[in-house]
């Protein structure tokens, strides 16, 4: 049986950074992934910008953050996540603030970039690397915890949408970039590469061991540990990155869900409250998967995340519309609301702790990084697709529904992946061939 030795009653520090990585993706969330959403009509109606151009920004930014991904997971692997934060956070901070001063289209495309920028290397990679580096056993526990601060943050929504209506929407840029700067530099002053470093070990354990029967002690449990290059040879590592990033590519599209609810022909109040109440949803996946993520075969659990996903994202296709000759009217409401975000909740944690469970500590930065610039790839189409359709069929509808048929691509990959113990056991067969071929090239 296994013996572990707890540290003592101190909270684990890894626990610090979960709450001060959570209070940012909280903010960043709330103003930003979630929030910016109530920007957009008010910023194309000061401007008179098409959808399509408003979208083609935001593509760009998610296509800029996904080539920039990879070197930031390098940077993490090698600078430590306190420099490379608080790089990101001076960058983000400015960003907004020009976007509340821009005059013309290029102005807007420079603060995107610029946000861009700054986000990728100050909040959500950051965070995983470190807090991945931080836990092995409660890793779902503590990816679920960080993760729900972020969905916690669309329950800001109408009042940022309130915020823009009494304000305007310059002055709220404005004062967004320096909260940035507020909340984001102390806490990457608290960042820390990984608890080794300090005397610690995952978890807050203090000591991993294996005991025999008669008492006697053994070797501590190894982790799996593969480096970047061999994970990327794997056929696991593309199939996770493919399926979160089909994921990724309609939840990307939340830009649009209130925009959509409004053509609907539901109030702004009402379609505000319920773009922000799909956090609820979002939460309960989070948080339901802090508590089973670490019991259950996380692969199945990520299968019926997007499946869920699937059906939220259809329903707010069937909003108010007759289909099949059935007029749904408010029926499917709700379920987008709870669909879409337990789906699209209970899978962010997953697909951060089955990176880490198949392939390790070892250059985790690295690899959430370029698993982050594929998903990042596909999120650039989803923005740009429903703003272009929009233009084309002056409709979302038509582009919700095609977003819940693409979730259809991300089953079979989940489904059919290989164990995680069977993958490590093709790297070290793969690693002593070439152990092998190297000695006979010695040899000869």
């Amino acid at each position: 049986m296994a013996s572990l030795k707890k540290r003592p009653s101190s909270i684990f520090y890894g626990w610090w950074i979960v709450l001060g990585g959570g209070l940012t993706q909280f903010y960043a969330s709330a103003v930003f992934w979630r929030g910016f959403q109530a920007f957009v009509d008010p910023i194309l109606n000061t401007t008179g910008w098409s959808h399509g151009v408003f979208a083609a920004a935001v593509s760009i930014q998610r296509g800029e953050s996904g080539l920039i991904s990879p070197f930031v997971g390098v940077m993490l692997d090698r600078f430590g996540p306190k420099r490379v934060m608080i790089f990101g956070i001076v960058l983000t901070g400015f960003g907004f603030i020009l976007m509340s001063q821009m005059q013309t289209l290029w102005h807007f495309y420079a603060s995107v970039l610029l946000l861009a920028l700054g986000m990728s290397f100050g909040t959500f990679i950051v965070f995983v690397a470190t807090v991945g580096n931080w836990f092995v056993r409660r890793r779902a526990r503590a990816f679920s915890t960080l993760m729900t601060f972020s969905a916690v943050g669309a329950v800001a929504l109408p009042l940022l949408v309130w915020v823009i209506d009494t304000y305007g929407w310059r002055p709220a840029l404005f004062w967004i970039g320096v909260g940035f700067w507020i909340i984001g530099i102390p806490v990457a002053l608290m960042m820390r590469r990984r608890p080794e470093d300090y005397g610690q070990l995952p978890d807050g354990d203090a000591e991993l061991r294996v005991t025999d029967a008669n008492g006697g002690t053994r070797r501590p449990v190894r982790e799996i540990s593969i480096g970047v290059r061999e994970v990327l040879r794997l056929r696991a590592f593309w199939q996770i990155s493919i399926a979160v990033s089909v994921g990724q590519l309609v939840s990307s599209t939340n830009l649009f869900h209130l925009p959509a609810l409004v053509e609907y022909e539901i109030s702004a109040w009402l379609a505000a409250t319920a773009a922000g109440a799909v956090a609820i949803g979002d939460i309960l996946g989070r948080v339901s998967m802090g508590f089973i993520g670490d019991r259950f075969d996380k692969k199945i659990l990520l299968t019926l995340s997007f499946l869920v996903q699937m059906l939220g994202v259809g329903a707010l296709a069937l909003i108010n519309h007759t289909f099949l000759g059935i007029d749904w009217g408010l029926i499917p409401l709700p379920i987008f609301v709870l669909g879409f975000g337990l789906g699209f909740g209970a899978s962010i944690p997953l697909r951060l702790a089955i990176l880490a469970d198949y392939f390790g500590r070892r250059s985790y930065g690295s690899v959430v990084g370029i698993a982050s610039s594929v998903s990042a790839i596909f999120g650039t189409i989803g923005p740009l697709f429903v703003g272009l359709m929009y233009d084309f069929t002056d409709s979302y509808r038509p582009a919700y529904a095609i977003m819940g048929l693409m979730m259809l691509i991300a089953i079979p990959l989940t489904m059919t992946l290989e164990s995680q113990t069977r993958v490590a056991a093709k790297v070290r067969q793969a690693a002593r061939s070439r152990v092998r071929r190297m000695a006979m090239r010695r040899a000869g």
